[in-house]
């Protein structure tokens, strides 16, 4: 297994835009984000960059780039073309989706995602228990509900699974074997799909297996303002 972590990133977000290249403690999300990548040790770091400006910053980081249409419709649409362009030959038969603002997440979680794509697996992705009655009822908190063994048999923003216990929170890394992300991105929106807003239930939807690892350390994704400064207050004390 030959692995490449791919980080999409774009400036038109809705609710903080310029995202990728926020201030962190004097370095732009999008510097963050690649360092995470090449610690984690999962091979190559390759940044699917929608603008210039954030591809200046990525190579100025380290990483490989990439420019994407901006029209993709979806982060696993600009990971499938950015490794097309780098990889036409076919070399990296993995691809790790790793998200573009999610600065707090720890390299270890990242390589521990790689290695939960065990054979069979078509994705491989991370959870993170929760006992916390407003993560339950929070729709932006998506929540996975996975068998014994690890299979992730759905994904809502619905407090689910009913009953007594801690939920899954999920968190967005995938680990995509790289015949199922092309399968992924060439298959349209599924019905489960569009009524969550939620990518995963199509791979769901079309027989695909996704696996899931737990861990312990929740790396929410920064969103908004507030989202930023509290990305920023936990960075300051590492």
């Amino acid at each position: 297994m030959s692995s490449v972590v791919v980080i999409p990133a774009r400036m038109a977000s809705t609710r903080l835009p310029g995202k990728p290249l926020a201030d962190i403690h004097g370095r732009p999300m999008i510097a963050w984000m690649v360092e995470i990548g090449r610690a984690a040790n999962a091979g190559p770091v390759l940044v699917a960059a929608a603008e210039d400006e954030v591809a200046e910053a990525a190579l100025r980081a380290g990483a490989n780039v990439t420019l994407t249409d901006p029209a993709l419709p979806s982060g696993s649409d600009r990971v499938h073309a950015a490794l097309e362009a780098f990889d036409p030959d076919g070399r990296y038969d993995v691809a790790v989706n790793l998200q573009g603002d999610m600065p707090t997440m720890r390299a270890a979680d990242v390589a521990r995602a790689v290695a939960a794509l065990t054979p069979g697996a078509d994705i491989a992705t991370l959870v993170s228990p929760s006992t916390d009655a407003a993560d339950r009822d929070n729709p932006n908190v998506v929540k996975a509900i996975r068998a014994a063994d690890g299979r992730c048999l759905a994904f809502t923003r619905a407090p689910a699974p009913w009953g007594e216990g801690a939920i899954e929170r999920h968190v967005g890394i995938y680990v995509y074997r790289r015949e199922a992300l092309a399968r992924f991105v060439a298959a349209t929106p599924s019905p489960l799909e569009r009524r969550e807003k939620l990518e995963q239930m199509r791979a769901l939807e079309m027989g695909m297996t996704i696996v899931a690892d737990a861990i312990d350390v929740f790396p929410k994704g920064v969103d908004s303002p507030a989202d930023l400064d509290a990305a920023r207050q936990v960075l300051s004390r590492r």
